[in-house]
């Protein structure tokens, strides 16, 4: 379903109305709010008919019938939604994000099955059958008050009868109703959509306590891994070559006696492989914890990474010194981030802005390539893994010839 042009394409020039008083929007910003709320007033026909096929989905579902209205139904219903959720919070000047329930693992069977016991999805329901009632009644009064007298008055001039001149002269004070009430019922319908779509305190830590499961899973599945990369970089680097070494070390020691010059050779090659076994070793605290990393902190170590790169990168990182397995989580971020951008973009530039503000690290990493990034690539996954791990949380913008942008937040104190 596509968006509602009467209301979405508004949404940019919305004003917030978070900390405005009734009376503080002029007239400009008044008629904008009364187009908004013909929009939320418009979306009345598509609610009704959404929230009716949605509810006899339910009982349909027990002759195979309600799956398929429900496969339609349900998807066009959270596109409707998205756009009140857009409309709405930028109306307050906040986000109001989807908590829809993970149905990646499902087909057309379990994927409505899924759907019947995901709150989320209910809260959907309640909000299309609001906008259909009361929200329909609530958007349609700063409408109606500005429109009656401009239609009152037209009547008058063509028909010139007395009632329409009574009417006209009725309704024109209700321009100054209009005009002080317009601002509180659009914000009104904006708080009523917001508290309708986040649901109540419980939930959310329902909800959060659910994430916090699956982050703990992953994060044990990924040191799990770690483990296993380290234990197989040892296993066939370093300790390859120290074993060789002493297999070396122990021939020239029997070659001593008979063939010095043939000793002196194999303790050479056995220095030589041990300088090897060093640089696999380096490479392996390298993967745990860049010592660059513990000397120049997050901002020294992302420069160093970058001067590596075989294309110009940008970096503006201001951080101060955070706790280590944030910076360390950080830089392989924004490392996995820039090799993606090297071996995928086909890209010219790439650029690292970002900082702390005091209570989260937010990092930009982006690049001018080809775009189309596949957030649940392994890579970018494995990012997103990374950073759950500490509450953080990864958003992708890439869309197709124009460039990739990763936004990278991890809420962190420091002491």
């Amino acid at each position: 379903m596509t968006d509602s042009p009467t209301m979405a394409s508004l949404t940019a020039p919305l004003p917030s109305l978070r900390h405005t008083p009734v009376d503080g929007a002029g007239l400009v910003e008044r008629l904008r709010l009364t187009l908004v709320s013909l929009g939320y007033a418009l979306s009345f026909v598509p609610s009704l008919a959404l929230g009716i096929l949605v509810l006899l989905s339910i009982p349909l579902g027990l002759v195979t019938v309600g799956f398929v209205l429900a496969l339609g139904a349900v998807p066009a219903m959270a596109a409707l939604v998205s756009v009140h959720r857009r409309v709405s919070g930028a109306l307050l000047g906040e986000e109001i994000p989807p908590a829809y329930a993970d149905t990646g693992n499902t087909n057309a069977v379990t994927r409505p099955a899924r759907w019947l016991r995901d709150r989320a999805r209910w809260r959907d329901v309640a909000l299309v059958w609001f906008s259909a009632t009361g929200g329909f009644v609530l958007s349609l009064v700063p409408v109606a008050l500005l429109t009656s007298p401009a239609i009152h008055l037209t009547g008058a001039v063509l028909d010139g009868g007395w009632v329409w001149w009574l009417l006209a002269a009725i309704s024109t004070p209700l321009l100054a109703v209009w005009w002080l009430i317009t601002p509180a019922l659009v914000r009104a319908r904006a708080l009523a959509e917001r508290g309708i779509l986040v649901g109540s305190r419980i939930e959310e830590l329902e909800h959060r306590v659910e994430e916090v499961e699956e982050t703990r899973t992953a994060t044990l599945d990924h040191n799990a891994a770690e483990l296993r990369r380290i234990e197989r970089d040892l296993h066939d680097g370093a300790q390859a070559r120290i074993a060789a070494v002493g297999m070396t070390v122990g021939l020239a020691e029997k070659l001593m006696a008979s063939d010095p010059q043939a000793a002196a050779d194999l303790l050479r090659e056995a220095r030589e492989t041990t300088v090897g076994a060093l640089e696999d070793l380096r490479a392996v605290v390298r993967g745990i914890h860049p010592p660059v990393l513990a000397d120049l902190g997050l901002g020294g170590a992302v420069e160093g990474l970058a001067l590596s790169l075989p294309l110009p990168v940008t970096v503006t990182l201001a951080a101060e010194r955070l706790p280590a397995p944030v910076e360390s989580a950080a830089y392989f971020a924004v490392a996995e981030c820039l090799t993606n951008t090297v071996k995928h973009a086909d890209a010219t530039r790439a650029w690292v802005h970002g900082g702390h503000d005091g209570t989260t690290l937010r990092i930009t990493v982006g690049d001018d390539g080809r775009g189309g990034a596949d957030p649940s690539g392994s890579g970018l996954s494995g990012i997103a893994g990374r950073l759950a791990a500490f509450d953080g949380r990864m958003r992708i913008t890439s869309p197709r010839g124009g460039g990739t942008t990763v936004h990278l937040e991890v809420p962190c104190r420091v002491a």
